[in-house]
């Protein structure tokens, strides 16, 4: 069934909406994450630190930005779409008002990342600009990969691997394999949230050939990945934690495991349609109280 056609906002709230502030703890755990790790080998500086998780949140205002013309344009925003209303597509922005908005933040984030390369050097600019260039190309170009079933391996790649040792390298200038590790788990519970939004979507976009994972996967299989997501993410910090490579103070995100269980019973249990916008929420929830817990534990171990 169709969803019902909100009416329209005033511009304003529009921009919030298109913005989508419950996308944002994306970006902000793997910040919080890597900052906490690194401060196992330096200093904390405040001012890297606020830039890196702006530069972080424009980066996924980007995706959003993007991802909401892109799919209109492809025809994937349909009217049976059952997620969030798309600004586009409900008419509420017009598209050379998105492609000024994927300008001007592109424009923000990439001041944000000359910032930060003066400061810090040009492993950043190269970090930050990959980072922009899967943003845009997630749903746009001429070849996106989100519509080739590639979307989750490069969630996990930009908004974990890379987000964390990114925001680990504005504190301390140098990779490490703490934050290496640091990020495989927040590369699982960030990818889980795009499979929660492909579970959604999983008919819509089959309709109109946008071949995600969950796609080619089916909805069983989906669920499966979504639990396997959940739980790998607990089973890595134990692991990590217990051969050396996260300090045992991490182990204060295995408090946030009765979240993840009970957000993989509903998952696996059905959870279908319109359902699972509230689940997507729950798990960007969880996806933030893991980041933040690690990179907590790495501040506890510091004092």
């Amino acid at each position: 069934m169709a969803t019902a056609v909100p009416p329209a906002p005033r511009k304003r709230r529009a921009w919030l909406l298109a913005v989508r502030p419950p996308t944002l703890p994306a970006a902000v755990s793997p910040v919080l994450a890597g900052t906490g790790i690194a401060a196992l080998d330096g200093d904390f500086n405040v001012g890297r630190f606020a830039l890196a998780l702006i530069g972080a949140i424009l980066i996924q205002i980007v995706v959003n930005f993007a991802n909401d013309l892109s799919d209109f344009r492809r025809g994937a925003d349909t009217p049976d779409r059952l997620g969030p209303p798309r600004a586009v597509a409900q008419g509420w922005l017009s598209q050379r008002e998105m492609t000024m908005g994927i300008a001007l933040a592109t424009g923000a984030a990439m001041l944000v990342g000359i910032v930060l390369t003066i400061i810090v050097g040009w492993p950043i600019l190269v970090i930050g600009a990959a980072a922009l260039l899967a943003a845009v190309t997630y749903t746009g170009g001429p070849l996106p990969y989100g519509y080739r079933g590639l979307g989750d391996a490069i969630c996990f790649l930009f908004f974990g691997f890379v987000a964390v040792m990114g925001a680990g390298y504005v504190q301390i200038e140098e990779l490490s394999w703490e934050l290496a590790a640091a990020s495989v788990p927040l590369g699982c519970t960030v990818t889980a949230i795009l499979v929660v939004n492909n579970l959604r979507d999983i008919h819509t976009d089959r309709a109109s050939h946008k071949r995600t994972l969950a796609v080619v996967l089916g909805e069983r299989n989906t669920r499966v990945e979504y639990a396997a997501l959940c739980f790998g993410a607990f089973i890595a910090i134990a692991v990590f934690a217990a051969v050396g490579l996260l300090t045992l103070w991490t182990l204060l995100a295995l408090s946030a495991l009765p979240l993840a269980i009970l957000l993989s019973r509903e998952i696996l249990g059905g959870c279908s349609g319109a359902a699972l916008n509230p689940m997507l929420k729950r798990t960007a929830q969880l996806h933030l109280l893991v980041g933040a817990l690690i990179g907590l534990g790495g501040v506890i171990a510091t004092l």
